[in-house]
């Protein structure tokens, strides 16, 4: 009776920790709200450079039902979704490679690290030669803006297995196929998993900045164009979309990896690196 009482307080602890975590998040909303109404109306900045909360959700409805606002969302999605694929893919191969190869990832990684703490937007340039001013440069910026993060995970994932499961699937004989399905796989997940959140915003970004500063489609380029005539409400429409929907990828790709680890677990969630890093 007295382990029912405990775990029933537990419970109640937790629902009401629960609770005071929706209502702080409701609070901080309801405030800035506020905050940004005052601001818009209280006549210190520019005209419409703040406007109000109406002015901006009516934007937004009228962004989601022009049929334009679509075609530059899909070709900014077609960047993003080659980027990110081919980038990542050749991040998780080469991570794979140093992480089983020390020798080789003491000769590469300070040339990682150099070039990965190295802002990409210098690389614009280059990738604006080589591969011209369309679709295929912002692709190749997403690509290069995906594969630092990727990259730097999957090797942690590999050099952080432990050498004891190697040893017991070596005793157990397993092929390579098995050792792969049943000990590399499972202990990298949350590593690479990890890795892809954090590289699926830097692509958004890398795109954005590609398509601001050189180019005649995408959600970027739409951006800018409110920004040069001065349409300052779509323009705040245009960023709330963007971040509605980078967003959402996050919580899709979160709830992808508490599932798993759902799974690994036989049903207790684990969320430890999946709401530990925030996509920034």
């Amino acid at each position: 009776m007295a382990q029912t009482g405990v775990i029933q307080s537990t419970r109640s602890s937790w629902l009401s920790r629960g609770w005071t975590v929706t209502r702080v998040r409701v609070v901080t909303v309801v405030v800035l709200f506020l905050i940004w109404e005052a601001m818009a109306n209280s006549g210190l900045f520019y005209r419409d450079v703040i406007p109000s909360t109406y002015k901006i959700v009516i934007a937004i409805a009228r962004e989601l039902t022009d049929g334009k606002f679509y075609f530059h969302l899909g070709y900014t999605f077609l960047e993003y979704v080659v980027g990110f694929l081919v980038g990542s893919g050749i991040a998780i191969a080469t991570g794979i490679v140093l992480g089983a190869t020390p020798y080789l990832r003491r000769v590469l990684e300070p040339y990682l690290n150099a070039i990965g703490s190295t802002p990409k937007i210098i690389f614009l340039p280059i990738l604006f030669l080589m591969f011209g001013t369309g679709i295929e440069s912002k692709m190749a910026k997403g690509a290069l803006s995906a594969f630092f993060p990727v990259v730097f995970s999957t090797i942690l994932g590999m050099v952080t297995i432990n050498p004891v499961l190697l040893r017991v699937g070596r005793s157990f004989n397993l092929s390579v196929w098995q050792t792969v399905a049943k000990i590399y796989i499972p202990a990298m997940m949350n590593p690479v998993i990890t890795g892809l959140r954090l590289g699926m915003a830097i692509t958004v970004i890398g795109i954005i900045v590609a398509e601001i500063k050189f180019s005649d489609a995408g959600v970027g380029h739409r951006l800018m164009q409110y920004y040069e005539q001065f349409q300052i409400a779509p323009m705040y429409a245009m960023l709330l979309i963007i971040f509605g929907l980078a967003a959402a990828a996050n919580v899709g790709m979160t709830r992808f990896q508490d599932n798993f680890n759902r799974y690994r677990t036989g049903g207790k969630v684990v969320r430890g690196s999946s709401n530990s890093l925030s996509t920034r």
